[in-house]
């Protein structure tokens, strides 16, 4: 019987709202599931640098995935055992699966002759471009522009011209993943692969404490890029976003919310651990609580 839980999110559109960035809504059952020992991971398009702020904020000390699945931090004193094929990073082992920015720079300027006045990338745009297109403030603009494995590329031409830059860029060996936002160049990865990786991490150096059970996990997104983490986990949460049209994703455990960002983050993860209402009253959450307790931790 499965006794243990792991929780992969999306962040901008899912935990977090997609016009404010707020996660307000979803702290009471954030503390609830860290109460639980069942740990929030971060599977998200944005940077280090970005989540070292937001992972406080969060009150967050689980692994992270960072700029689409490119590379997955773990904290060093996180397992008892390193995890293999890292390198020690600021206190983190870290696992790559991209080459670094400046590749993807380089492969961008190259492209800029025949596609020239068709998109901005993040270091043409500058910080206040990115203000601009994001609504972010001066200094999460800065955070967000400390790229490390991937470019993310505003399009300003037509579709079908899209269509041809992509091929471009997949031809040269890039990986494209359409964002919120964003198209994302980075390397051969995706939240999908970052999260088998870091799934395995958990199976085989968390101690069994006596338990048979392997881990279930549990995924939420909202976006294109999320669709290959959301395929490769046991329950698939998607968001539904105020945005763009839903995902198209088939999955045998699959639950589409009717709520939006962090409301519909509550009402899926909810779903999945056993309650099919949302949370956020005092006596929902001793609901869920005993929920979880017979369910997983019992």
């Amino acid at each position: 019987m499965t006794t243990k839980v792991l929780i992969f999110t999306d962040l901008d559109g899912s935990l977090l709202d997609h016009f404010s960035y707020s996660f307000d809504k979803a702290k009471p059952l954030l503390a609830l599931l860290k109460e639980m020992n069942i740990p929030v991971i971060p599977v998200t398009s944005k940077t280090r640098a970005e989540l070292s702020v937001l992972r406080r904020e969060l009150d967050s000390d689980e692994p992270f995935v960072v700029e689409n699945g490119a590379a997955v931090f773990v904290p060093e004193d996180y397992f008892a055992t390193p995890p293999s094929g890292c390198i020690s990073v600021d206190n983190y082992y870290c696992a790559q699966f991209s080459l670094s920015r400046d590749h993807w720079l380089t492969l961008l300027a190259e492209l800029r002759v025949e596609f020239d006045g068709e998109f901005e990338s993040f270091t043409s745009l500058g910080v206040e471009g990115i203000k601009a297109c994001t609504g972010l403030s001066d200094d999460a603009a800065q955070l967000a522009n400390i790229r490390e494995f991937s470019e993310p590329v505003k399009w300003r031409g037509s579709d079908s011209r899209k269509l041809l830059f992509v091929q471009k860029l997949r031809q040269a060996g890039a990986t494209v993943l359409q964002g919120g936002r964003f198209l994302h160049i980075t390397g051969a990865c995706n939240k999908g692969k970052a999260l088998q990786w870091l799934y395995e991490q958990y199976q085989n150096l968390t101690p069994s404490e006596g338990k048979s059970g392997r881990f279930l996990t549990i995924a939420a997104g909202d976006g294109d890029n999320d669709v290959d983490m959301l395929q490769v986990a046991d329950c698939a949460v998607v968001i539904r976003s105020p945005v763009h049209e839903p995902l198209k994703i088939e999955h045998e455990n699959i639950y589409r919310t009717q709520q939006t960002g962090p409301d519909g983050w509550v009402e899926g993860v909810s779903w999945f651990l056993g309650a099919a209402e949302r949370p956020l009253e005092m006596n929902s959450i001793e609901y869920l609580r005993k929920k979880l307790r017979s369910n997983f931790y019992g």
